[in-house]
């Protein structure tokens, strides 16, 4: 039984329409119903029937799991994520890792899987290797720090002469 929200009568719910005839009478899509094994909930991005366990919680949805199962959430995290931060797609991402080789610029050994950007105008330098990108974001964005780091490696000593209050003279 249901309650007429009209005529506040209770009645056997096959006296009302279905919303799903409502919406196809207005002209609008209707999702196929997909039957699913207890336990499991149908992903309407990649189009599979995972078990719960593939699912992330959301207390608020009707069934308490989010709309979207666990490997969707993160590919179109990350998606978001390039767009976001680097104004990127993917394919644009795969462009710039194509266009070097899948490898490092910095350190030619390691894949390219890091988007490089200037932080001070947010522009894409390019995809390096985590550790050349944590190792040049360490650095500071400075590309003397880089040369003093590089010329340190190489045996050349870096003595800088005090001048005046925190100004230096670098050697030549």
């Amino acid at each position: 039984m249901k309650s007429c929200p009209r005529c506040k009568e209770d009645k056997p719910r096959t006296a009302f329409a279905s919303n799903k005839a409502r919406q196809v009478a207005k002209g609008r899509h209707v999702r196929p119903r997909v039957d699913v094994p207890v336990g499991h909930k149908y992903c309407r991005t990649c189009g599979e029937i995972q078990p719960h366990s593939e699912w992330t919680r959301n207390r608020s949805a009707s069934d308490g799991f989010a709309t979207l199962c666990k490997s969707c959430k993160a590919i179109k995290g990350r998606a978001g994520h390039l767009k976001r931060h680097y104004g990127l797609t993917e394919a644009e991402r795969d462009e710039m890792v194509a266009s070097q080789m899948g490898l490092c610029v910095i350190c030619l050994k390691a894949p390219a899987v890091h988007v490089d950007h200037c932080h001070k105008t947010g522009r894409v330098r390019g995809v390096l290797c985590f550790n050349c990108n944590s190792a040049i974001g360490k650095l500071g964005d400075d590309p003397d720090a880089v040369r003093r780091a590089a010329a340190y490696l190489e045996g050349i000593a870096w003595k800088p002469t005090l001048v005046a209050p925190g100004v230096y003279r670098l050697p030549s």
